[in-house]
């Protein structure tokens, strides 16, 4: 987004036409979104909608292994281990969940040289003094939109809900190459104040649940980012 165009696994069209991206830009709007055009404006109510809909697909994923372990245990107790199988199956579908958003916030290590200097430099340059020390500790961004509480990284961003209770995480990611982790994030950040709903339309949602189940997957330092939107959320 913004000068290095950013990409989702879900929109495979080329980019937008100059008309097209004019036409959005004069609207306040991401270019990207002609690329996916197919796809409804996310709004508040739609994002509420969402996390609902995910809620009872993982429920209904998780509740036919359940029920299978309790049927086996209690006509053929014999069969218990099966059913602690089924349990453990259960149980892992929403974390395997979690651990997909878990991704979005997970950061390269061992990069440096100037560029990459320079990169979070100017990076901070977008940021207040709040904003910058949790990013030198975490190597993520904390953003205040309309629609919630962000986390912004490389991969993408972390929305974390009015209330502070669910987490949506999606995943874009700027395509050129070469680019160092500030600018990979300044591209993000920018396209996100551009147009909040828009970025969370061209973006792939990967995981929607509990804060507290996405905190589990986490690394120290994204649990600090984590925990320090959850707290802006609930303001």
């Amino acid at each position: 987004m913004a000068s290095g165009r950013a990409s989702t696994a879900g929109a495979s069209a080329g980019l937008a036409s100059a008309g097209e991206a004019g036409a959005f830009a004069e609207r306040g709007l991401l270019p990207e979104l002609g690329r996916v055009h197919w796809r409804p404006r996310v709004t508040d109510r739609s994002l509420t909608r969402a996390g609902r809909l995910w809620t009872l697909s993982t429920v209904a994923h998780a509740v036919p292994f359940l029920a299978g372990a309790v049927v086996l245990t209690v006509l053929l107790p014999v069969m218990a281990p099966v059913g602690l199988v089924l349990v453990a199956h259960a149980w892992a579908i929403p974390e395997l969940y979690a651990a997909r958003g878990a991704n979005v916030l997970r950061t390269r290590e061992g990069r440096s040289g100037a560029a990459e200097r320079l990169s979070v430099g100017l990076l901070g340059d977008l940021l207040d003094h709040r904003r910058r020390a949790l990013h030198a500790r975490t190597s993520l961004v904390l953003e205040r939109g309309e629609l919630g509480t962000w986390l912004v990284g490389e991969g993408g961003g972390a929305l974390v809900r009015p209330g502070g209770r669910r987490v949506n995480c999606y995943c874009v990611r700027v395509t050129e190459p070469g680019l160092p982790s500030g600018d990979r994030i300044a591209h993000l950040l920018l396209a996100l104040r551009t147009d909040e709903p828009g970025f969370a339309t061209v973006a792939n949602l990967v995981f929607s649940g509990a804060c507290w189940r996405l905190r589990r997957r986490l690394g120290a330092g994204a649990r600090e980012a984590l925990d320090a939107a959850v707290d802006d959320a609930r303001r």
